[in-house]
C-alpha cells in the first residue's frame, strides 16, 4: 500500500447540518494518488490515534480533497474547530476504494447518512448513468443533495420519519430502482445492518455490489489487525 503523510493547508469549511462539516484541504500529492471509496487519517491535537474521514471529492488539477464528517466524540469536535488557513494532518490514500467501470455503464451508488460523502466521487465518475440513492433520519441531516444532481444523477432520497423525499429505507428504493432495469453494479456505504440489506438486495437480482465498511481503526494501514 502507497500512501503519504504530510500537513495541509484548510482552503475551505462550512457547516452542511446539524455536527456535519464540509472541509477542502490543499494536499495535492495525496489528492494525485485519491480514488474514489478511499480515505484519509487525520491527527488530531491531543488525541493519540487518527480519525478516519472518508474522502468525498477529489479534484487533482486544483490539488484538493473534500471531506466531509460528522461530529461523533471529542477527537472530530477538535478536528472541526479548524479554520481555513490552519494546518490538517493529513495521511493517505487509506483503502482499497471502488473498482470503477467505464463511465457509460448503468450503475447505482447508495449512501446512507455519513455514508453519503464517500459516494460522491464514485457517482460523479458515471453521471447520468448512475442512480444516486441517499438516506437519512430526518430531514435536518440531509446533506450533498445539490452536488449529486450538478453530477448529472438521477437522485433518490429517503428520510426514516419522511420529512424529505419518501418516507422509509434506502433499501426500499435500491429495490425499486433493480427493478426498473439492467444496472451493472451496486456501490454502498453507510451503517452495517443497510450494507447487509444493500448485499441481499443484490444477490436477489443478480447484481454485482461493492460496499465500504467505516470502522473505527487504529493504524488505518493494516498493522493494528483492525
Amino acid at each position: 500500500m502507497s500512501y503519504l503523510q504530510g500537513v495541509y493547508p484548510i482552503l475551505a469549511r462550512k457547516a452542511l447540518a446539524r455536527n456535519i462539516f464540509d472541509y477542502t484541504v490543499h494536499c495535492p500529492e495525496i489528492a494525485s494518488q485519491s480514488r474514489a471509496g478511499q480515505f484519509v487519517h487525520i491527527r488530531v491535537a491531543g488525541h493519540t490515534l487518527r480519525r478516519p474521514i472518508s474522502i468525498c471529492e477529489i479534484n487533482r488539477e486544483k490539488g484538493t480533497l473534500r471531506l466531509v464528517f460528522e461530529v461523533k466524540g471529542s477527537g472530530t469536535e477538535e478536528l472541526s474547530k479548524l479554520a481555513p488557513g490552519d494546518l490538517m494532518d493529513v495521511m493517505g490514500p487509506l483503502g482499497n476504494g471502488f473498482t470503477l467501470l467505464e463511465p457509460t455503464a448503468k450503475v447505482v451508488t447508495v449512501g446512507g447518512g455519513i455514508g453519503t460523502p464517500p459516494m460522491l466521487e464514485t457517482a460523479k465518475h458515471y453521471g447520468a448513468n448512475a442512480t444516486a440513492i441517499v438516506g437519512f433520519r430526518t430531514a435536518g441531516l440531509a446533506i450533498l443533495e445539490e452536488d449529486f444532481q450538478k453530477a448529472g444523477c438521477d437522485l433518490r432520497l429517503a428520510t426514516d420519519d419522511g420529512t424529505k423525499g419518501e418516507r422509509g429505507f434506502v433499501t426500499d428504493l435500491l429495490r425499486r430502482r433493480l427493478a426498473e432495469g439492467p444496472v451493472d453494479i451496486v456501490y454502498a456505504c453507510g451503517p452495517s445492518p443497510m450494507l447487509e440489506a444493500v448485499v441481499g438486495a443484490c444477490k436477489e437480482a443478480g447484481v454485482r455490489c461493492q460496499v465500504s465498511l467505516e470502522e473505527r481503526m487504529g493504524c488505518g494501514v493494516g498493522a493494528c489487525l483492525v
